[in-house]
């Protein structure tokens, strides 16, 4: 469901003389439906590149990336965001949405761009929230004014309030009580359950555990440690 063959990534330092830095080359994984694969390796190896490679952030300079049908490494912009919108959900660290817009909204979101009905969409997102224990009484405020763990949770509920056949996950029990930590353990089971191909970076070594099937260490993707 996920495939990267022989990727390669640099960046030019256009503030420091056009400076060439190669940060992956080599870089291949696949991640098969109802498997979840954790991404380890040292602060600055490459984890977070990848995942962004993978989302279409970043653009591969080498090799090719694709999520279901759809080769991401070339893909039209208007194609990346069709593959969010229905295939490819993302759980950031940070939460990033419009100010004022209600949290429940902000959670519902994700279903209502797909064409599902108003009450049906609120609905799911209401048994996410309360699932992840935010409080009825905030549904109605904007998360933006939450306190970290509390925007973490929003931003767990909104990456799993449609069933994506894939999923990439940036340290999603970062910072959580132990409570949520093993509420959103459940949900990434049920996703693996259902079929969903999950990548993840888990810092937290008891959830990569007993989370991941297996685990890839990008340091072996970096060009010093390839020569």
């Amino acid at each position: 469901m996920i495939q990267a063959e022989n990727v390669a990534k640099e960046f030019i330092l256009h503030n420091q003389g056009g400076t060439v830095l190669r940060v992956m080359e080599g870089a291949s994984l696949a991640v098969a439906p109802g498997e979840c694969v954790a991404l380890t390796g040292a602060s600055g190896a490459g984890k977070s590149t990848l995942m962004r490679m993978i989302w279409g952030n970043y653009r591969t300079d080498a090799g090719r990336i694709a999520v279901g049908s759809l080769e991401v490494s070339s893909a039209e912009p208007r194609e990346i965001i069709a593959l969010r919108r229905r295939t490819l959900g993302y759980v950031s660290q940070f939460l990033r949405v419009v100010p004022r817009v209600p949290t429940l909204r902000v959670v519902a979101e994700p279903l209502l761009s797909l064409g599902v009905d108003m009450a049906e969409a609120e609905d799911r997102a209401a048994a996410l929230l309360t699932r992840l224990r935010i409080g009825e009484n905030l549904w109605s405020l904007s998360p933006t004014t939450f306190s970290g763990g509390e925007q973490q949770r929003v931003n767990i509920a909104r990456g799993f309030v449609h069933d994506y056949p894939a999923m990439l996950l940036d340290e999603p029990t970062a910072s959580l009580d132990a409570a949520n930590r093993e509420t959103v353990i459940h949900l990434i089971e049920e996703a693996k359950a259902r079929g969903a191909a999950i990548l993840g970076i888990f810092h937290d070594e008891l959830a990569r555990n007993r989370l991941c099937d297996r685990v890839v260490d990008v340091s072996g993707f970096t060009p010093e440690t390839r020569r």
